[in-house]
């Protein structure tokens, strides 16, 4: 039995979460003011255009190179995202929505700006300061470490039911970050370096080729599939991983 022999992951298109919470960072407020909770934030009328977008790339794919299992967070901008973007291809991979692949919990931290953590709990800023990103989980949410024991076991369940062939991920901007963690070995020293010196644009793919047994990346958050909607950014040459891999090498269909 081979392995899984590429996976890509694509960012939701722009939601109106995305648009509130940069309007209160910017003007300083306490609290994101998104009326849903956050499985139900929907797309904006841009985050539609990027999916549509995302769909026309997925038709220019040459027949070898399209995915052949396309598998979905299940929140309403990642389902929406993905439904456009099915719409616009001539073919039928396997579709499978899967909660694994669901955004992290933000427990009482949710809906608050960086001010407003500050503010309403300056006990648990200091905290996750002393323990860092990747480890600290607020109360009733999950830590970045959470988000990747799912994911771990998504990756397992995939790899053991689509051996050798192309997944697409329509997923969250930490899982963007986490499959490095995963599939790359990348550690959490370094990759809290990547995700503060780079961005997961909406819409933005990122992905990973097999080759000798270890997977590299291909696509760091690209945005060129998006034409004139982004800037576009250089894709990354395929090169050996100077990291471990600590991913687990099995993987089962979901749904």
């Amino acid at each position: 039995m081979t392995d899984l022999g590429w996976i890509g992951l694509i960012r939701h298109g722009e939601s109106t979460g995305n648009i509130a919470r940069e309007r209160a960072e910017a003007e300083g407020l306490d609290v994101i003011e998104i009326a849903e909770r956050d499985a139900d934030v929907p797309l904006s009328p841009r985050g539609e255009e990027h999916g549509r977008a995302v769909g026309r790339w997925l038709t220019s794919l040459p027949a070898d190179q399209r995915p052949d299992v396309i598998v979905c967070s299940p929140y309403q901008r990642t389902l929406a995202t993905a439904w456009l973007a099915t719409r616009e291809i001539d073919y039928q991979p396997v579709q499978v929505v899967d909660e694994r692949l669901r955004d992290r919990e933000l427990g009482v931290l949710d809906l608050l700006t960086v001010h407003g953590v500050a503010k309403q709990y300056p006990g648990e800023l200091a905290r996750m300061r002393r323990l860092g990103k990747f480890y600290h989980r607020p109360p009733g949410g999950e830590s970045w470490a959470d988000v990747a024991l799912r994911l771990r076991s998504l990756l397992s369940d995939l790899e053991r039911d689509h051996p050798g062939e192309r997944v697409l991920l329509f997923a969250h901007e930490v899982t963007a970050y986490l499959l490095r963690y995963l599939l790359e070995g990348v550690p959490e020293k370094d990759l809290l370096a990547v995700a503060r010196s780079t961005v997961v644009a909406n819409g933005s793919l990122t992905s990973w080729t097999r080759a000798d047994a270890e997977f590299r990346l291909v696509h760091e958050h690209s945005v060129e599939h998006l034409g004139e909607m982004e800037e576009p950014t250089v894709e990354v040459p395929i090169r050996p991983s100077t990291w471990r891999a600590t991913r687990s090498r099995t993987w089962r269909r979901t749904g």
